[in-house]
């Protein structure tokens, strides 16, 4: 890769631009889950609507290479930037329009490929523009500045628009239906203002990025390294135990990950908790994400000490026995805000806590070799489609069984995780570990 130095500070710019990413991904794939179930939708469709926009980033190393054919990265960036504005824009005009439900989808479904876009021409910014000292210097404030869109979207947001529907639009909160669209069109148009905005703030302050020195510059060529990339992935020791790992280590948070909060919000005669949104979002926005940010952290340390190998089985247990806390909730339906958000809060940080492992054992055990970027990607991307795939059924399953068999199921989908880590294979030598 070529190193490049910026002349412009990268707290200027790194900041901002991670945040808008994923601000925008965290509307897509997680706020919009909520909207529907506040519109009315039953869990079965507001999970499944939500979970289809994660495929744009599930796909996306398919189409990264293209994207660094044409243009400067920086330019990329801001072009989908204003694209999306002018997405999110329409959004919050199409919900005043008669059945406007498919143009929404239409329309969120161009926004999530603009967002890849978005993500790919970001990160080429962030890798080019900053030699390997500085990324390693800049990338805690690259990884707080991300968690930062979490916070925003599924809290700040989801927060808001419980404030707007009763106390500025006068609406019940605790009736689902169309009235919930005004206070959701605001909440558009509060992300596509601060979206232009971000574009206008990195046209002024992002560096250009660089060409890396192997940058493609034709469409065969591009197809040629992405089958050769395909084919040496495949050839890979062992490929399959480690496809079926990124595949199914997280496949009960799949399972949790939109029902969670719709159980949160369904009300107690439906087996819910009857939570308001601005609970929901104080709950899961602020003290869910903080517990998420505190075990990742610990986790962290915990495998540097340790080593991969001999924790990876207790960090799948950290994933996910704590989802039990679930299964709890629904039987006893605590009226306690104090026990629900503990027990999120337990979910949560456990979540961190394990997820670790399984960003490291993509990283040094499926990614090293030929193509160590794109190998890596298509591990991550086998996880987006692991959460694309249960969340589309996830709704519909919880409605055929019902929260506490739901949360059984969920349980029981733990055990394929369990099956995987105790597979996994180890192929390259570890380092770090200080235990």
């Amino acid at each position: 890769m070529l190193e490049t130095k910026s002349k412009k500070s990268p707290l200027l710019w790194v900041p901002t631009t991670y945040f808008t990413m994923a601000l925008t991904y965290m509307t897509l794939t997680s706020v919009t889950a909520i909207m529907f179930k506040n519109m009315g939708m039953d869990n079965g469709r507001a999970a499944e609507y939500a979970s289809y926009l994660i495929l744009a980033y599930t796909i996306k190393p398919l189409f990264a290479s293209f994207v660094e054919m044409y243009r400067t990265k920086k330019a990329f960036v801001i072009l989908t930037e204003i694209a999306i504005f002018f997405g999110f824009l329409a959004v919050a005009l199409a919900m005043a329009l008669p059945n406007y439900m498919v143009l929404l989808m239409g329309l969120f479904w161009v926004i999530s490929f603009l967002g890849a876009t978005q993500d790919i021409a970001a990160d080429g910014v962030y890798v080019t523009s900053l030699d390997s000292k500085a990324q390693s210097l800049y990338c805690g404030v690259q990884s707080l500045s991300w968690n930062l869109g979490p916070i925003i979207a599924s809290g700040g947001l989801v927060y808001l628009s419980g404030k707007l529907h009763a106390e500025y639009f006068h609406h019940d909160s605790a009736v689902f239906g169309a009235d919930w669209v005004d206070a959701w069109r605001v909440i558009f148009f509060i992300v596509a203002a601060i979206t232009v905005l971000m574009a206008l703030w990195h046209w002024r302050v992002m560096p250009d990025g660089a060409r890396a020195e192997n940058t493609l510059t034709n469409f065969s060529s591009a197809m040629n390294i992405l089958k050769d990339s395909f084919v040496s992935f495949f050839q890979k020791k062992d490929v399959w135990l480690m496809i079926a790992f990124a595949f199914l280590f997280r496949l009960s948070i799949g399972f949790l990950e939109k029902i969670g909060p719709f159980f949160m919000v369904d009300p107690v005669a439906k087996g819910g908790l009857g939570l308001s949104n601005e609970l929901l979002g104080i709950i899961y926005g602020t003290y869910g994400l903080l517990a998420v940010l505190l075990g990742s952290l610990l986790g962290g340390w915990f495998v540097a000490r340790r080593g991969l190998q001999p924790t990876l089985f207790l960090l799948c247990c950290a994933v996910n026995i704590p989802n039990v806390t679930f299964l709890l909730m629904s039987i006893y339906q605590p009226e306690s805000l104090l026990v629900v958000t503990a027990g999120v809060a337990i979910e949560k940080f456990f979540f961190g806590f394990g997820s670790v492992g399984f960003m490291i054992y993509l990283m040094q055990q499926l990614a090293p070799g030929k193509y160590t970027t794109t190998h890596y990607a298509f591990g991550t991307g086998l996880m987006g489609l692991c959460m694309m795939f249960t969340g589309v059924i996830s709704g519909h399953l919880q409605q055929m069984l019902g929260y506490k068999s739901y949360f059984v199921f969920v349980m029981l989908a733990t055990i394929p995780s369990f099956i995987v880590c105790w597979l996994a294979p180890f192929h390259q030598k570890e380092s770090g570990a200080t235990d």
